[in-house]
């Protein structure tokens, strides 16, 4: 994740899993794939990493004490995976299914970037152009009243417009180096989280994405084997944010006191009635993993349409704060421009 953190990115974990499942079903022993897989990695971080699990899985570690050695650079619902998946005997599943898992948040990933790229082009271009036309009609109007403009002024302030476009570069470095440092602390998520949660229109996707990662790894964990104490503690986790972790944690009391997963997840703000429904079945019907599968994949479609919804929202919102400054910026000029030509004419 680059600076914010070191864990492993989506885009370094897609190949990673998806060649250790892929070697591991073919017959080899886990520790000769996961050195095969290490040593023709052209990506220095992963192959270390990688190199050192081998070596601590020489020296008689398990899989899942292994992993989680590394955990400052791979999440423990991964380190918990792999562990389950050895103790159990169902490790070339648990293979398949985060190769699948890490696939699938890495498409998510690219489509969110793909849907805001053009509102974010859309903004960086406002910037620029909009703070460039605000000093060039200062500029003509200084021409018109004849206090300065002309050639001389022009050179002039492009020189100043310069000036200020790097200092703005320089506040919008500090303000990420801030950003990285409030990130690492962990204070970061719960700032981000706040705005994306509870703000409208980004609150919905943000619900609804998380409520799909939190029920896709609820079927990964449960099918590992692990408790489901554990399972929905690591899963609200994988939110990776703060506020939809707490309001899903707050089923575990009612699950330790013996309650069904229907009735623990009453107090919960974010599960919708569908999912109550999946839940009721998975639970009476003994396929709650299955259930758990349909109601990421229902959730993953209602976020698709929410990020398309926010797209066009936010896509609006500039071209609307654009036309804002346009009809700003003519209004200025004239009325500038009138009142200069009053002044002349002592009127």
């Amino acid at each position: 994740m680059g600076l914010f953190s070191n864990q492993l990115s989506s885009k370094e974990m897609v190949p990673v899993c998806r060649q250790i499942a892929t070697a591991y079903s073919a017959g080899l022993p886990i520790i000769r794939v996961i050195e095969h897989v290490g040593e023709n990695s052209k990506n220095h971080k992963v192959k270390r990493i990688l190199l050192e699990i081998s070596d601590d899985l020489s020296n008689g570690m398990t899989l899942g004490e292994a992993t989680l050695k590394q955990s400052e650079y791979l999440s423990s619902f991964f380190a918990n995976l792999l562990g389950s998946g050895e103790q159990s005997g169902n490790l070339d599943v648990m293979l398949n299914d985060l190769a699948e898992y890490y696939e699938e948040k890495l498409a998510l990933k690219r489509k969110i970037m793909g849907q805001l790229a053009y509102p974010m082009i859309l903004l960086c271009l406002c910037w620029f152009l909009g703070t460039f036309a605000i000093g060039m009609l200062k500029v003509m109007m200084a021409g018109i009243d004849g206090s300065g403009g002309g050639v001389a002024g022009v050179t002039e302030y492009f020189g100043q417009y310069t000036q200020f476009q790097v200092k703005a570069f320089i506040v919008f470095i500090a303000l990420i180096g801030v950003a990285v440092a409030l990130s690492r602390m962990g204070i970061l998520k719960w700032i981000t989280g706040l705005v994306s949660t509870f703000i409208w229109p980004m609150s919905r996707v943000t619900r609804k994405l998380g409520m799909a990662r939190f029920f896709r790894s609820l079927s990964l964990m449960i099918t590992s084997g692990l408790g489901i104490v554990q399972c929905i503690t690591k899963s609200a986790q994988v939110t990776d944010n703060p506020y939809i972790e707490q309001d899903l944690l707050k089923s575990i009391p009612h699950i330790k006191n013996g309650k069904s997963l229907v009735d623990s997840f009453r107090e919960s703000t974010l599960m919708t009635p569908l999912a109550f429904e999946m839940l009721a079945i998975g639970e009476q019907s003994g396929k709650l993993d299955e259930q758990l599968k349909k109601a990421a994949q229902y959730h993953q479609d209602e976020a698709d349409h929410a990020i398309k919804q926010a797209t066009t929202v936010l896509t609006t919102l500039i071209m609307l704060g654009v036309f804002i400054l346009i009809g700003g910026i003519v209004i200025y000029f004239w009325v500038k421009f009138y009142g200069g030509l009053m002044d002349g004419l002592g009127i």
